[in-house]
This record gives structure tokens, C-alpha cells and sequence, in this order.
């Protein structure tokens, strides 16, 4: 008999991708009759985060400003965090836990967990540095790698993340690839400018905007980009390397602003050497920009053959491909439509039922186990 998921126990970072996709789905799982209890941690919500919030019925949600893994020191928040979440599912009672980061899948849950990853800390000092994780990371490491193992089922984004987790942490019990969906209502084509547009944090060496900043000066056209500039306590930043002024920072939008200027952008460059999810280059896409992304495995998953591919750490590549771009509009524009086409392949729909589907086989299993153990007692 199928078992079928009606509540969901969710955490979320406050900042970036991970908020957008824990909103997206959410929303998603409501329209499918799936209630989700979200517990944001991080930073504090912003009164638009708490307006998008507010407008998904099924959601309800909870803010506790505690470090997250992360960050610097954060244990004494993660144990705090750990104890909120251990008693939202003794008032909520849900069907499944569904964790948006890693070492609170070691908690005594009596529903079943699901951890899905978005990045982590090894594998970004990795493509960052290309050394071995220092010391400081180790407590992390520990605290991830148990977090890991004990959860039912890991799912990631792409197999290359998947593949990058097992090797840092595995083995697990069980891993699953769900890609990033992306609303195509809400993220459009509009008349398109000669602009280029980029996102993510200046201090960020993995996002490496230094490398767009390096040849914005010999670009014919003006480089936007879409930033939070305040960077964690303790992150090591790259904003003294380069010259930010070379980029029209428009600081942090809202989630309408960058709609807006990715549907007016020409091009989306995104030039990372670490970029596990690629949740921008989906909403860039699904707005018909041409991309030009760093050359990295996670990115030629998705968009192989609709994208253009570059090494994160060749400027003169980099310059080139944005100038051809510029040049010939006929192939800046066929390159865009093949993306956004791609792009909806990739439906929020799909991706929700994807996440039921595995919610369900989960509470099948734990009922098969609960069946299996009362047998053998008797």
C-alpha cells in the first residue's frame, strides 16, 4: 500500500540559493497537498523574505538567527537549532524530515530523514585552494560526515555533487539526484540590452567575480552585478584582489529586481570555480540570457552544448568568449534561446513530485521496518 506524505519538517539557510529552493518547493509541495513547517536559521529574514513566505498557504515558518555549519564557531547554535527542531516535530508530528544542511540528520528524529545538499566546505576549500582541508575543518567534517551517514537517503543536485559528498563523507545509505527547478512565471524574457549580469558574493573566491572584474575594463559592454557584500565573520574574501569599482554593483535586489535584470541581460556570466547547484544559471537561462560559465563538471551537467565554457582562471578566455558573444548577435542569441530551452526542462512540478515520490518510498520503508520488527516479536 502506497504511503502518502501530508506534513514536512524543513530547514533552510536564510541567504542564497538554498532559501530560493526551500520557498520554490515548498510552495510546489502545497500545490500537491503537502503541508511544510520551515525552520529558517542564519541570518534574519528580510521583511520581502517574510512577504514570500506569507504567500504560500500550506507554509508555515520559524526563524531562529543561529549559525549554521558553516559559519565560524557555530556549535553552540547547530546543538540550539538541533533542540528547536526536535520539538517542532514533537508539536507538528510530520511524516518526514527533509534537512537542508547536514549534522542535524544525527538527531533522534522518530519520522525519517532526508538530507539535501547544496554545497559544503570541503569541496569548496578544494576547487578553491586545491590543498587539503585545514584543520579548523574538522570538527566540520566530523560533524557532516555523521550527519551523512545517519540520514536514509542524501540527495543532491547534480551527480557531480553527489560524487564530491561520497568522496569527502560517504558512504551513505542511499543517494539521489534531483536537479534545481526554476519558476518560468516568474523568470522571463524581456527587450534584452547590451548589458552583461553576474551574482554572487564579492568576498567569495569560489564565485571568483575577480576574474569578470579583471576584464570588464576591455568589455564593450557594462558589467552589472547582483551581490550581498557582507561576508561571514572569519570568510576569506577576495574583494582586496581585484577591483570591484570595474563592476556596477547593484548590491542586493530583491527577488522581482533580479528577475528584472537578468530579463533585460544579454549575457549572464558566472566564471566559478565552485559552483556545486547553479541556481542563478537556471533563472538566468529560463530568462533567455546567453551563458558563459566557468568550465566545471556540476555546470557542464546541466548545460553541455548551451552554454559556453571557459577555465575559471584564464581572463584572456574569459575576454574573448564575451567579446564573440558581443559580436555576432545571431549566435549570442541562439545560444540563449537553446539554454532557456533547456532551462524548462526543469520543471517545479516535477521536481516536487521527484521529492513526494522519495518522502513516500521513505514512510513505506519505515512502515515495511515497523512490520518486520513487530513480526519478529511475536
Amino acid at each position: 500500500m502506497r504511503q502518502v506524505v501530508r506534513r514536512v519538517l524543513m530547514t533552510t539557510d536564510s541567504v542564497g540559493s538554498v532559501w530560493t529552493y526551500a520557498l520554490n518547493l515548498s510552495r510546489a509541495l502545497g500545490q500537491q497537498g503537502v503541508e511544510v513547517v520551515l525552520l529558517s536559521m542564519g541570518k534574519r529574514l528580510t521583511q520581502e523574505q517574510h512577504r514570500e513566505a506569507w504567500s504560500v498557504p500550506t507554509l508555515s515558518i520559524y526563524e531562529e538567527p543561529l549559525r549554521v555549519e558553516w559559519m565560524e564557531e557555530p556549535w553552540h547554535d547547530v546543538r540550539r537549532a538541533g533542540e528547536i527542531l526536535l520539538a517542532l516535530e514533537e508539536r507538528f508530528a510530520p511524516d518526514v524530515i527533509h534537512l537542508n544542511n547536514y549534522a542535524h540528520a544525527a538527531l533522534p528524529f522518530r519520522a525519517p530523514v532526508l538530507v539535501a545538499a547544496h554545497s559544503c566546505a570541503l569541496s569548496w576549500w578544494r576547487a578553491v585552494y586545491g590543498t587539503r582541508t585545514p584543520s579548523h575543518l574538522e570538527a566540520y567534517r566530523a560533524r557532516v560526515t555523521e550527519g551523512l551517514r545517519r540520514a536514509e537517503i542524501v540527495v543532491s543536485v547534480t551527480k557531480s555533487m553527489l560524487g564530491e559528498l561520497v568522496e569527502h563523507y560517504g558512504p551513505f545509505r542511499q543517494g539521489r539526484v534531483i536537479p534545481y527547478a526554476c519558476d518560468p512565471e516568474a523568470y522571463l524574457p524581456d527587450f534584452k540590452d547590451e548589458m552583461i549580469f553576474a551574482t554572487g558574493r564579492l568576498w567569495d573566491p569560489g564565485r571568483n567575480l575577480a576574474a569578470l572584474a579583471r576584464v570588464s575594463s576591455d568589455v564593450r559592454w557594462p558589467v552589472y552585478t547582483a551581490d550581498d557584500d557582507q561576508h561571514p565573520p572569519g570568510t576569506l574574501h577576495t574583494i582586496e584582489l581585484m577591483n570591484p569599482a570595474a563592476l556596477q554593483s547593484l548590491g542586493r535586489l530583491t527577488r522581482a529586481e533580479f528577475a528584472g535584470w537578468l530579463g533585460r541581460a544579454s549575457i549572464y556570466v558566472q566564471p566559478s570555480r565552485y559552483e556545486p547547484s547553479g541556481l542563478s544559471v537556471l533563472e538566468a537561462a529560463c530568462c533567455g540570457c546567453a551563458l558563459v560559465l566557468g568550465d566545471l563538471p556540476s555546470l557542464r551537467e546541466i548545460w553541455e552544448d548551451v552554454a559556453v565554457f571557459v577555465p575559471p582562471d584564464d581572463s584572456d578566455q574569459l575576454a574573448v568568449a564575451l567579446d564573440a558573444l558581443i559580436t555576432h548577435r545571431s549566435s549570442r542569441e541562439a545560444l540563449a534561446q537553446a539554454a532557456r530551452e533547456r532551462a524548462l526542462q526543469f520543471s517545479l512540478r516535477e521536481s516536487a513530485g521527484a521529492y513526494i515520490d522519495l518522502y513516500d518510498e521513505l514512510l513505506a520503508r519505515r512502515s515495511r521496518g515497523a512490520q518486520s520488527s513487530l513480526a519478529r516479536a511475536h
